[in-house]
């Protein structure tokens, strides 16, 4: 396993993410070494989804309008049906995803995550994957779709389901071990 100890990872999410999609990379990211932060529009605690109810509270580390992407190595997006909607409603989220594709940094996104991704504008040509009911959403913004457990594009980790944590864990701290990847394919 990649020694992150340098690196720092931002975790952008809002209300309704969900849970495990979270707290498993987080864990495995810092068990890792990185330095890993809770980014999202609001600040104070943000409350999780937990299969079929609200979940437990997270505490924000930093609130998205006082960070830059230049502050991080790599960027994770949990899932959830809430949280995505409600960022890619958020210029400044779509805004801060976008850097990280642009620039070629590593970015994860699980289940319902890549929603988001679809917001950049920066999906065509992309293979990727993620919870079944967005191929179509996808495949419309220029991505290709195929159904694995993880998939991996140039530095773009995506997943499924909670089902794939372990292999999207393990592939997110391989990608960000390898640091910024050439972004003249994007």
């Amino acid at each position: 396993m990649a020694n992150l100890n340098n690196r720092k990872v931002a975790i952008l999410t809002e209300e309704g993410f969900e849970q495990v999609e979270l707290t498993s990379p987080k864990e495995a990211l810092q068990a890792a070494g990185a330095t890993v932060h809770i980014v999202s529009p609001q600040s104070g605690k943000i409350k999780a989804w937990d299969q079929d109810h609200w979940g437990i509270e997270v505490e924000v580390d930093k609130v998205l309008t006082d960070v830059n992407p230049s502050d991080y190595d790599a960027l994770v997006l949990p899932g959830g049906v809430l949280n995505p909607d409600k960022l890619r409603q958020n210029k400044d989220a779509v805004s801060f995803v976008k850097s990280f594709l642009e620039e070629g940094k590593p970015l994860a996104a699980i289940c319902h995550g890549p929603q988001m991704l679809i917001e950049t504008g920066l999906l065509e040509g992309r293979q990727l994957t993620s919870y079944p009911s967005l191929q179509t959403d996808l495949k419309n913004a220029g991505a290709e779709w195929v159904d694995q457990e993880v998939v991996t594009d140039n530095g773009l980790v995506t997943s499924r389901t909670p089902a794939d944590l372990e292999a999207f864990n393990k592939k997110t701290i391989e990608e960000i071990g390898e640091g910024v990847h050439d972004t003249a394919n994007n």
